[in-house]
């Protein structure tokens, strides 16, 4: 069932020198030294276990919070969590700590449970312990519903008595400091007044001289009058309570945002009980939280932070492709002119628009087409690397020298330009990779191949020759190869010794003081270290040769924004040997730089190309035709222009310049007017057949894929637009896909917003926040709480298989509602139809957001801006694209309550290597004959790998949890593309979790 439900906080108070006021609102005092139990009690098999202790000064000296065995003890105005002192916000798996307003609170992560309390010299005169929702009748302790009990017979069942401590009788003398200030709250305490009255005698007997037991009472029955009573004026006058110190330039208010507006946040969210005693800066300013001490500036004066730097207003920063101002605390970035690439490296490929993917087999492939030319490459048959690349021009009348430029721009590089702008660069050595820059033109040019079309839409890099979009990288590649193609991606690591090596080494990419740390702010690493621990996994013998190749290519990524990260070759034992009496730099340039350029001009010093790494002539020697650096007296003349250096190249040019040549064999072929189709017949043109995702379709036969509707005519797809709502998912240990299907991970501690529409510093109407929910296994997810805030209207939170409300102030049930709940088999279904969101919860780890297609380009979070293109989805608040998925990811934290940043993530598989063999083979039911039907609708891969994670676990609880559940997204996703899977045996996954189509 669903319980929709009001969110009541529950509140136990101990104050003063002993007065305790239960959840069930009754009041009494106990004066003792003695340690007693506040609170004793489990909820979901969760214990929670409070005592405090008084000292002879009336405050509490000791007060310890058990929750899940997690021992959090606050003493002499420290706070030690499993014996050792921890700072502000301190957050753990189970628990949060940070302050509030002058307060402290603690938040459970595993229970609706927080404890506050205030510090003053001496102890602590103030705690408060708030449950959200009614627990357990078993509660025992001072805080209890006692149902009647006597007073003093709790106080007896929870004192934990010791030789060294006594429970007197409490003795109550007339105080004329009492009297006096309960005279002036008669208005609102009223038939309580000789109750508190009677308590603050108690209370203030042989304390009268501490400020911190009296005025803690006065305050606290303070509390108890409305605001607008004038109590609130004038009790610390009455009752000369001086107003607590605020550090630096903040100053107390009585009641006021527990949260101080802040450079990072100038404007935090608050429910109605986020307004307390508090300190906050003067009207007009915030606090300036990204400098030590306590400074209040103007927004327009907040600073802005980069990797870990921090810039003040007015202070630029800027890549070869992007410049940002920094402006009042948040980044304003525009996007330099700057050509796209696509990489081959390996079976490695990205696009131009940035998609990445591995290629499925080592084969030949169209790499890139245009109107009249097109880039072949070819694999080697034994690694996968490449062999060859041709570039093949096709036209009537061609003069090759006018269109091409071929040049060594380094011993390891060869750069090919054309007439039409397009630059062709091909490492040679130790491996041949290929890096491609389409023309420059102001026309668009029609692009297509292995290297997308480059639109700046990542959503249909995967087109095929047949003109559909391909959802897996498999059917997409196959369809661009020439002749055969046998499937042969690389799989995980099968040589543990290769896996060991390659884990080791290419950490190196990570490490945030190693040598590439210098680029993390501007490249994420993720993808090239999977893809250098795939490269090296699968090695043969020369493991540090693919080591360094997998490297370099993360080394000529940041090279190509124009960051530098040093002598990296040195500092990882990648060296390169140059010949004879050449040097290696990596900025070589071969402009100017041989002796048959002091003969004329040298036409590679009009190619505007980035220096490359490789050997060259040292400063002020030129290279001669025996490869050797010579004095410039020493050169021999020439008079033609230059050419390539001699030696076996393995790029190689074709020019057809009659376009009605052919090649003749014979052999069987259709006749005249016929064509082959996919089924090896011989028709007409018009009776051409289509392949989509391993099918073949006849002609004028339908699918639907990609929000498309496409047709098959004469051999190729027509497809039209439909209606594209975006979809975002998030499952297990922090796997994301974003509604532009970017994959990554990312699991932080703290609350943080999935999506929103205030972006931008637009008004926002709604926003969804996530918060991690841990297993027993504290490294371990189990579920998630998640927060729908219609902003203005209602709160709905998920959490604890529940659904629960808090309507704002002035909204109220309609006959028209706003939203729907209901449920579909164990999911949870929030639907809001007039603002075109539906939310899908499983009661666990996974939350699916779908937005309506209105929403495109308006929304920003975790979940990316919706804007078809997955290369700029990690972008954080500001407008600069983050460094990495853990700095995105702390960008979208919720500012309130205040929480730490993620520095390092350790994932399952990390943590627990040893259990690394027993994920793999389970979750190859992913990968194998199982799902083999939708393996070319939905691309496997990222499903298996957060499979792996989500199962490296050796606590039964979430090894079978984190496995059911990635499967469970797999076999959705393939719901969705019509292959239902029949996954699920008495044995797998049955009683954990069931799955329902929709």
């Amino acid at each position: 069932s669903i319980t929709q439900c009001w969110i009541l906080i529950n509140t136990c108070r101990t104050f003063g020198s002993g007065v305790v006021q239960p959840f069930n609102d009754s009041v009494f005092y106990v004066r003792s030294n003695c340690p007693f139990t506040l609170t004793h009690f489990t909820h979901n098999r969760v214990e929670c276990d409070i005592t405090t202790r008084r000292g002879d000064n009336g405050l509490l000296v000791q007060v310890e919070i058990i929750i899940n065995k997690v021992r959090t003890v606050l003493q002499n105005g420290s706070i030690q969590v499993e014996r050792k002192s921890v700072s502000l916000p301190y957050d753990h798996t189970y628990q949060h700590i940070f302050h509030y307003g002058i307060y402290t609170k603690l938040r459970s992560s595993l229970l609706p449970l927080s404890v506050t309390w205030h510090n003053v010299p001496g102890g602590i005169d103030t705690l408060w312990v708030e449950l959200e929702q009614e627990l357990s009748t078993d509660m025992t302790g001072l805080c209890g519903k006692h149902n009647g009990t006597g007073n003093q017979k709790v106080v007896m069942e929870s004192v934990l008595a010791d030789d060294t401590c006594q429970t007197r009788d409490p003795t109550s003398v007339g105080s004329p400091e009492c009297g006096t200030f309960f005279s002036h709250t008669l208005e609102c305490l009223q038939a309580r007044v000789r109750q508190y009255l009677d308590l603050c005698e108690k209370n203030i007997y042989k304390y009268e001289m501490s400020k911190g037991v009296t005025c803690s009472f006065f305050k606290e029955i303070v509390q108890q009058c409305e605001n607008t009573s004038r109590v609130w004026d004038i009790w610390r006058s009455v009752t000369k309570c001086d107003k607590p110190d605020c550090p630096g330039d903040l100053i107390y208010v009585e009641q006021g945002p527990a949260f101080v507006p802040s450079c990072t946040n100038p404007n935090p969210r608050f429910s109605n009980q986020d307004y307390i005693s508090t300190c906050v800066c003067p009207e007009g300013k915030v606090l300036n939280d990204q400098a030590d001490g306590f400074h209040c500036v103007s927004v327009s004066s907040c600073p802005c932070v980069f990797a870990g730097k921090s810039y003040s207003t007015g202070d630029m920063r800027s890549t070869k492709c992007q410049s940002c101002k920094c402006d009042s605390g948040k980044w304003r970035c525009s996007e330099n002119i700057c050509p796209a690439r696509c990489v081959i490296e390996g079976q490695h490929v990205t696009t131009f628009d940035g998609k990445e993917y591995v290629l499925p087999g080592k084969c030949t492939y169209v790499a890139l087409q245009g109107f009249n030319w097109t880039i072949k490459i070819e694999f080697s048959e034994k690694a996968p690397s490449l062999k060859t690349v041709a570039f093949l021009l096709f036209q009537v009348q061609a003069d090759f020298e006018d269109n091409v430029l071929v040049f060594w721009q380094s011993s390891m590089y060869i750069h090919f330009h054309t007439s039409l702008g397009m630059k062709i660069e091909v490492q040679m050595s130790p491996e041949i990779q290929l890096y491609i820059t389409p023309p420059d033109l102001e026309q668009p040019v029609c692009l297509s191949g292995l290297c997308g079309n480059n639109n700046n839409d990542t959503t249909d890099d995967f087109t095929t020759t047949s003109g559909i979009i391909e959802n897996s990288a498999q059917p997409f590649a196959q369809s661009w190869s020439v002749g055969d193609c046998a499937v042969d991606i690389p799989d995980t690591c099968i040589n543990k010794d290769n896996e060991i090596f390659a884990d080791e080494k290419c950490s190196v990419l990570n490490n945030p003081d190693g040598i590439f740390a210098e680029c993390h702010g501007h490249i994420p690493t993720d993808y090239y270290h999977r893809a250098c621990i795939l490269r090296t996994c699968n090695c043969g013998s020369s493991l540090q040769q693919c080591l360094c190749v997998a490297l370099s290519s993360y080394a000529k990524a940041c090279a190509s924004l124009g960051v530098v990260v040093g002598d990296w070759r040195k500092a990882t034992n990648c060296t390169v040997t140059c010949q004879k009496n050449q040097e290696f730099t990596y900025d070589t340039q071969a402009c100017n730089h041989t002796c048959r350029s002091l003969s004329g001009p040298d036409p590679r010093c009009g190619v505007d190309d980035a220096p490359v790494e490789g050997c060259g002539c040292p400063e002020g020697t030129h290279l001669n035709q025996g490869n050797i650096c010579t004095r410039k007296a020493d050169c021999v003349c020439h008079y033609y222009g230059g050419t390539v250096p001699p030696g076996s190249v393995i790029i190689f040019f074709l020019v057809d310049f009659q376009s009605d040549r052919s090649i003749c064999n014979s052999g069987c072929y259709c006749p005249e007017g016929q064509y082959e189709d996919h089924r090896g017949n011989c028709v007409t043109r018009d009776n051409c057949t289509c392949v989509y995702s391993g099918k073949v379709f006849s002609p004028g036969q339908h699918v639907k894929t990609n929000c498309k509707t496409c047709t098959c005519g004469q051999g190729q797809w027509h497809c039209k637009d439909e209606p594209c709502p975006g979809k975002c998912q998030v499952y297990g240990n922090g796997h994301y896909q974003t509604f532009d299907s970017k994959w990554y991970r990312f699991d932080g501690h703290c609350q943080y917003t999935l999506v929103e529409d205030g972006c931008e510093n637009r008004n926002g109407t709604f926003s969804v926040r996530v918060e991690s929910v841990p297993c027993c296994d504290e490294a371990l997810t189990c579920s998630r709480a998640i927060i729908l805030d219609l902003q203005g209207e209602v709160t709905l939170t998920l959490s604890d298989m529940n659904v629960t409300r808090q309507n704002h102030v002035g909204w109220t049930l309609q006959e028209d509602p706003l939203y729907s709940i209901h449920t579909v088999g164990l999911y949870i279904i929030i639907s809001v139809p007039s603002r075109g969101i539906t939310l899908i919860w499983d009661k666990h780890t996974r939350i699916t957001i779908e937005l309506h297609e209105g929403w495109r380009n308006l929304v920003c979070g975790l979940c990316g801006n919706f804007d078809s293109n997955e290369m700029n989805d990690l972008k954080i608040s500001g407008s600069a694209v983050a460094s990495s998925p853990m700095a995105f990811g702390n960008s979208w934290k919720a500012a309130t309550p205040p929480c730490s940043d993620v520095t390092t993530e350790i994932f399952p598989c990390e943590r627990n290597s040893y259990c690394s063999a027993w994920a793999q083979r389970r979750c190859m039911i992913i990968r194998g004959d199982t799902f083999k039907a939708c393996h070319f609708k939905v691309d496997p891969e990222p499903y298996y790998h957060a499979c792996v994670q989500e199962s490296c676990s050796c606590e039964f609880e979430g090894k079978f949890l984190g496995f059911c559940t990635a499967v469970a997204a797999y076999a959705e996703a393939c719901s969705d593309q019509d292959v239902c899977v029949n996954w699920r045996t008495p044995d797998l996954c049955r009683k954990l979790r069931y799955y329902f189509p929709h």
